[in-house]
């Protein structure tokens, strides 16, 4: 994958690939919104997100549903940020000491430490992480996909005309629209899958994805069971309190938010703001958008 730095120039367009649809959206030029969106919807098991398996079962369908929901919104722009299944990365935290100043040094650092930890071959995979400063030294924030896998979505891209100069996996796009300078969950749920992540002061602090059969019909009482592990962990190992949280992916939030809110006592909200997306975004639910909206705001 591509890590952006902070001043290159960010791609008005970013596009994300799930499960069970294609979702596409177009940044203003202020960059603090996404002022139009676009889905394309995709038959099951046309993709099957996986960390080791090809992902495309149908890549001729999944082209179209690019290039379709792409097409309408682009203009004449061709580079885009591609939002990646979380299913397909891996995100891993992982604590040093120190890491060498080199970059080169500093990336074989990180790839030794997570062979352990990764399903498949760490040399056959590709590596974008971000060096946080903690009181103990240095957290890094490591997002690894197997090559073949990423070349699949990347090629996919390519082969209707775009050019995916920045690749993210799905939550950590989201993040982008958070604000997490007090202690954060966010939550995003997928058609597979539920993903977490807790951050305090633009930090994170844990990171998981689980397996989620009941997709985005997933109650907020089981969301809230879901997650809570996750929330008691977070309590004992840092001694805080989750102070907000953000949901995203589900079409029924009134639900999971009385639910969250009775369990944690925090305040609750959807992760996407209507500041954050126009009303140009037309047929295409805010609450499915958070990838897209995150990986433009950011």
């Amino acid at each position: 994958m591509k890590k952006q730095s902070k001043h290159a120039t960010r791609p008005s367009l970013a596009c994300e690939i799930a499960a069970d649809r294609v979702l596409a959206g177009r940044g203003s030029d202020a960059g603090r919104m996404v002022e139009v969106c676009a889905a394309r919807e995709l038959a099951p098991g046309t993709l099957v997100p996986d960390l080791t398996e090809s992902n495309f079962r149908d890549g001729a369908a999944v082209r179209q549903a690019i290039e379709n929901a792409l097409g309408g919104i682009a203009g004449r722009g061709r580079d885009v940020v591609a939002v990646l299944p979380d299913t397909a990365v891996r995100v891993v935290l992982v604590d040093f000491e120190t890491l060498p100043a080199k970059a080169e040094e500093a990336e074989a650092v990180v790839r030794f430490r997570l062979k352990k930890s990764l399903p498949f071959n760490v040399e056959e995979a590709r590596i974008s992480y971000h060096a946080q400063t903690t009181a103990n030294g240095v957290r890094v924030v490591a997002a690894v996909v197997l090559n073949s896998v990423l070349q699949e979505y990347e090629s996919a891209f390519r082969d209707v005309g775009y050019s995916p100069g920045v690749v993210m996996p799905s939550m950590l796009a989201a993040l982008g629209a958070a604000d997490a300078e007090r202690p954060t969950l966010v939550i995003k749920v997928d058609a597979r899958t539920t993903s977490v992540a807790i951050l305090d002061q633009e930090q994170m602090l844990l990171f998981r994805t689980l397996e989620n059969l009941r997709g985005v019909t997933i109650s907020g009482e089981q969301l809230a069971e879901e997650v809570y592990p996750s929330v008691v962990f977070f309590q004992d190992t840092y001694n805080l309190n989750i102070e907000r949280i953000y949901v995203a992916g589900l079409p029924d939030f009134a639900s999971a938010a009385a639910a969250l809110k009775a369990q944690t006592g925090a305040q609750v909200e959807e992760l996407v703001a209507a500041s954050q997306i126009g009303s140009t975004s037309g047929s295409v639910p805010r609450w499915r958008m958070a990838g897209v909206v995150g990986a433009l705001i950011a």
